[in-house]
């Protein structure tokens, strides 16, 4: 009996879980003010019991959670239930519930869509009868409750229209998923209080207006003037082009000194024009086919960048436009490596002097994983740049897929960015104000939240995907509709020449004037300036060769001092045992006492850099420690977890380093180290994968930007990748970092592909990629066993010598007029070699390494191959099978270090599909059998 009753309780009782969020509603409005909310509701709240050590004001779920326990006693005399409450406490409760139905779900009723085909699926919860309320009710006056309208109640039917037209109108606003309240609450206000629409000044209109013509005219000029031509037009989302230059000057006008933009192919050339003020002239050249030969090979006009500055009220803006592949979406990692590099420049911690801007296809966006990646990154420690303002050019086609069901499986393209919580506002593109109302409130939110916000600008292609395509054939009735509807600038001069603003004759001026600005071939930005010197100089690293000199010598007393350094640790810091260790070994290394590890060798190298005053950025799975426990640049405090980071305390004054444990990304990671390493060339910028296999989720940064970002951008990168490599049976995906695919990349000098071997050797392939003048990618073939190898150590002297050996001659104290066969080979498979050879007491086989197998040295090599010119037989042993690693790409290479009379052959894997074997008995087998191939004199 007492469960039915308590059952038929909860269900009548406006404390029913459907009712909740209503609840909550009258709460907030009762903290704001007490005399908002019905007396029976307020006598409820104020017995509400204080929670000890919490302010009740500012912990909601301590309300809720006593609602519930409320409900679970079943305490009637305390609760007014539907059957008691007074019929106008019912519908003020119902009303309450309306208002949240707009807010949670009036974008699905918004107008959106410029060609109206948008069938929206009728939203039950915006009808008036869901909420047991009728037009009767509409000169009935109620509490608002926090609706931000400026005004406590109103009645009914005055607050139904303003629900339409603040939330059903041409903007449509998602934001009641985000859990912080402050968040929603501040939406709210500035959504809410202007209902959507808010009034610009004649000024402003025109300013718009005259975005709108530019937007136009560009494409029509060009499809005059190019018919036929690729351009990937903007039409029917013209409104970007006033969209971009509101969010620039209100960014400005905020404080921000430069703005990162990162797009795809579409509107592009329309963006380069009519907002970053590049000249029509140059473009009009690159249309005929003209270019510079000095520009190496090029890119085509939609994949390029461009750079500018802007005037806005708060000052001039630098405005960068990221270069960009066809392959969409994996630019916005870039861009936000790049912010992040200018923010560390210029010492900002919250994001608020530079600001990103991506603008992507509704299909990609929703399409390409990498989105979801760079979501992911963008509240992280090492990613974050004081969140993203992220624009959606929607034009309801994806190439040629237009079905919804085709493109993805959720109602909006921008519903990942709910992932992160991010507020998504989606607009007509046909409203042109409306446009530049979401964008400067998306700015708002992002500079104060310091959180991604999302802008789906829904508009139309008015070609097809490119400018030779027949749309009709797969679209036809959308592109019925097209060809009958409007441009934006028609729709938008006949509203202001309705309002009284202009004349039909003002516009046709503008018209007219803006296609004279193109035939005359000069910027037509009113807002271009031309750049000011730049807080970075790349000057120092442009022409710069290979073979440039640089400083090598370091005294091992300097080395000693930093390696002091980096092997202290806070007083009481305690450390986890095994960790202990590999500090009490370092410092014996760093006395003399010992040999050193690699560890401690990189360790060291990193020390001099900072030492320096340089700049360090180091990132990956496992930086910190180190995948294979051998870094520990990071120490953790067994005894309350706190962090501490020698390298951040060699001396006062010293260069920044920073090393963070990456989310679990290849690609996006990649690309953000890449756009700093690109914005960046006083910093040495490090990404390291797990394995070096794992970059094979990151090959489109690796083929798009590192291998040729130079050659076809003119953009230099001092990139340093860290790939462990090394076959030690742990099967294929723990083996080979892929050196086929890097070598297979090289060509015009465009980065270069080391393998060392010893401590020393790290310690100056990376000490070199700084101090030469040299900014290009270094891909490592980073070591798995030799990390802890009892051969793989160094001196002291042999790290302050301070210079990297391209080639390493033979080592052990072998007659070279004995020598019968000469082994070449790189990385790792050297030591089993060596222990091999030195095991059957062999004098007749010479071991030589390779250490930088790109750019090839081939003066380096002659140096150490000079006293076997009378060997004629040659080997290039790998442990890679014989279609990857070194063999194929680099043969002609070995073919022309030996004599003429020499034969070479290989000694290696036999070819196979796999990278490596997954049998630890079968590759031990391999790898004796190529061993004794190579040392088997025929």
């Amino acid at each position: 009996m007492q469960d039915s009753v308590m059952k038929a309780w909860w269900e009548s009782s406006h404390m029913a879980g459907g009712n909740a969020a209503y609840v909550e509603e009258l709460y907030e409005a009762y903290l704001q003010n007490p005399q908002d909310v019905d007396p029976q509701w307020r006598e409820i709240f104020d017995q509400l019991p204080s929670v000890a050590g919490v302010e009740i004001e500012s912990n909601h779920s301590e309300i809720r959670e006593q609602f519930k326990k409320l409900a679970a006693l079943g305490l009637r005399a305390r609760m007014p239930v539907a059957s008691q409450a007074a019929p106008a406490d019912a519908k003020q409760v119902r009303v309450l519930q309306l208002i949240n139905a707009y807010r949670f779900r009036g974008h699905q009723h918004a107008n959106l869509d410029p060609l109206g085909l948008w069938k929206q699926e009728r939203v039950r919860d915006l009808e008036l009868t869901h909420h047991e309320l009728s037009e009767q009710d509409f000169d009935a006056v109620f509490s608002v409750g926090s609706y931000a309208i400026g005004k406590d109640s109103l009645p009914l039917g005055e607050l139904y229209k303003s629900l339409n037209r603040t939330y059903c109108g041409s903007v449509g606003a998602e934001y009641m998923h985000i859990t912080d309240t402050e968040q929603k609450r501040w939406i709210q206000q500035r959504f809410e209080s202007v209902q959507a629409k808010p009034s610009f000044d004649r000024e402003t209109k025109i300013k718009i207006l005259k975005g709108l013509v530019a937007a136009d005219g560009m494409e029509k000029y060009l499809g005059a003037k190019f018919p036929g031509a690729k351009r990937f037009s903007l039409e029917g989302g013209d409104a970007l082009v006033p969209m971009l230059k509101a969010l620039i000057t209100h960014a400005g006008t905020n404080g921000a000194k430069e703005v990162v933009i990162g797009m795809a192919h579409r509107g592009r050339l329309n963006v380069l024009i009519n907002v970053l003020g590049k000249n029509p002239s140059v473009l009009f050249d690159e249309f005929a086919g003209k270019h510079d030969d000095s520009l190496g090979a090029g890119d085509v006009k939609y994949h390029a960048g461009y750079s500018s500055d802007f005037a806005t009220p708060g000052g001039n803006v630098h405005l960068a436009l990221a270069f960009n592949p066809s392959h969409l979406e994996i630019v916005n990692p870039v861009v936000m490596g790049s912010v992040r590099a200018r923010l560390d420049r210029r010492n900002c911690r919250d994001g608020s002097s530079v600001l990103p801007i991506t603008i992507h296809g509704d299909s990609a966006i929703a399409g390409q994983g990498v989105v979801q990646e760079t979501f992911n990154m963008s509240q992280t420690r090492g990613f974050s740049v004081g969140g993203t303002v992220r624009i959606v050019v929607n034009n309801q086609v994806g190439f040629t897929t237009s079905r919804q069901d085709d493109t993805r499986s959720t109602q909006y393209c921008t519903d990942i960015a709910k992932m992160v919580q991010a507020p998504i506002f989606h607009v007509n593109s046909d409203d042109p104000e409306a446009v530049v109302f979401v964008t400067q409130l998306a700015l708002d939110y992002r500079n104060k939240f310091k959180r991604d916000v999302v802008i789906d600008l829904v508009c139309y292609r008015r070609h097809g995907h490119n400018e030779a395509d027949e749309p009709n054939a797969t679209q036809p009735l959308m592109y019925q509709k097209i060809k009958k509807h409007p441009v934006p600038r028609e729709i938008y001069a006949e509203q202001l020449r309705a309002e009284g603003i202009i004349e039909s004759h003002d516009v046709e001026k503008l018209v007219n004037d803006y296609r004279a600005a193109l035939d005359h071939g000069a910027c037509v930005v009113e807002e271009w300036r031309p750049m000011s010197e730049q807080s970075v100089d790349w000057s120092p690293y442009l022409k710069q060769e290979w073979t440039v000199p640089y400083s090598h010598d370091i005294s091992v007393d300097k080395l000693q001092q930093l390696g002091e350094a980096m092997c202290r640790a806070p007083e009481g810091f305690k450390l986890q045992s095994r960790v202990a260790k590999v500090y009490e070994e370092r410092s014996k290394m760093i006395a003399g006492e010992k040999p050193l590890d690699w560890g401690c060798a990189e360790t060291l190298a990193y020390a001099l850099i900072v030492d320096n005053g340089s700049r360090i950025r180091f990132t990956g799975q496992d930086a910190g420690r180190g995948t294979f426990f051998h870094r520990h640049a990071a120490l953790h405090n067994q005894k309350d977890a706190s962090t501490y980071m020698p390298l951040q305390h060699i001396r006062d004054g010293q260069g920044p380093i920073e090393i963070y444990d990456s989310v679990l990304s290849e690609e996006a990671v990649l690309a953000f180290e890449y756009g700093y390493a690109t914005a960046e060339p006083g910093a040495l910028t490090i990404w390291e994968a797990q394995f070096g296999d794992f970059a094979n989720g990151a090959q489109v940064v690796i083929d798009q930007f590192l291998s040729s970002g130079e050659v076809k951008w003119g953009r230099l990168c001092g990139l340093t990748m860290l790939l462990p490599h090394g076959y030690e049976g742990q099967g294929p995906e723990h083996s080979s970092a892929r050196l086929e695919r890097f070598l297979q990349l090289c060509a015009d000098h465009n980065m270069q592909v080391c393998i060392p071997s010893t401590p020393a050797q790290v310690f100056n392939m990376i000490r070199r990629q700084m101090v030469r003048p040299m900014r290009r990618p270094l891909i490592v073939m980073s070591p798995k066993s030799l990390l802890r190898h009892t051969l793989a150590v160094s001196s002291l002297e042999e790290l302050a010598e301070g210079k990297f050996h391209n080639a390493i001659g033979e080592v052990d104290a072998l007659d070279p007029k004995q020598v019968k066969r000469v082994v070449m080979c790189s990385g790792k498979v050297y030591y089993d070699l060596l222990e091999q050879r030195r095991k059957n007491e062999q004098t007749d086989v010479a071991i030589i390494r390779i250490e930088q197998l790109y750019p090839f040295p081939h003066d380096d090599i002659q140096d150490v191959l000079k006293d076997y010119q009378h060997v004629k037989d040659w080997v290039w042993c790998q442990e890679e099978p014989q279609n990857q690693g070194a063999w194929y790409c680099m043969q002609h290479n070995f073919w022309a270090s030996i004599p003429e009379t020499g034969k070479l052959t290989y000694a290696g894997r036999a070819a196979s599909a796999s990278p490596a074997v997954g049998y630890i008995s079968v590759h031990n087998a391999q790898q004796k059998a190529l061993v004794e191939d190579a040392l088997t004199v025929k």
